[in-house]
């Protein structure tokens, strides 16, 4: 019904820039809000950058003034553009969306399969 997939991933040594994309497509009627999250082995899956529909955006404390998050409304795609990256970003990142199908006037969580990040040191 809806898909999410994420682009852009990949190894990059430190100090490189990565930009991930995420297309949603699918029987959408609206998306309420777009994020990123990542997770690394043994940690927890955290939120990294958020944007909501009206533009509004938030980070994670770690990536600020580094990561950029932001969409492109008519084409369904979320972007983070990824600066100045750390070891430490090195994580397997994943799209999240909730969105409004055209079937059910409800909002419903998606989430892509993720992609790789890996900055070495």
């Amino acid at each position: 019904q809806v898909q999410l997939v994420e682009s852009g991933g990949g190894l990059v040594q430190a100090g490189g820039s990565l930009r991930l994309s995420c297309a949603a497509s699918g029987s959408i009627r609206g998306i309420n809000a777009m994020g990123w999250f990542r997770q690394a082995p043994g940690n927890q899956r955290e939120l990294v950058a958020r944007i909501t529909s009206d533009g509004s955006t938030n980070y994670v404390d770690s990536v600020k003034g580094r990561f950029s998050i932001s969409r492109d409304n008519a084409r369904n795609t979320l972007y983070l553009q990824m600066n100045s990256l750390k070891p430490e970003d090195t994580a397997v990142y994943f799209c999240h969306a909730l969105i409004i199908t055209t079937s059910v006037t409800a909002v419903r969580s998606y989430w892509g399969q993720g992609t790789q990040v890996t900055v070495s040191s």
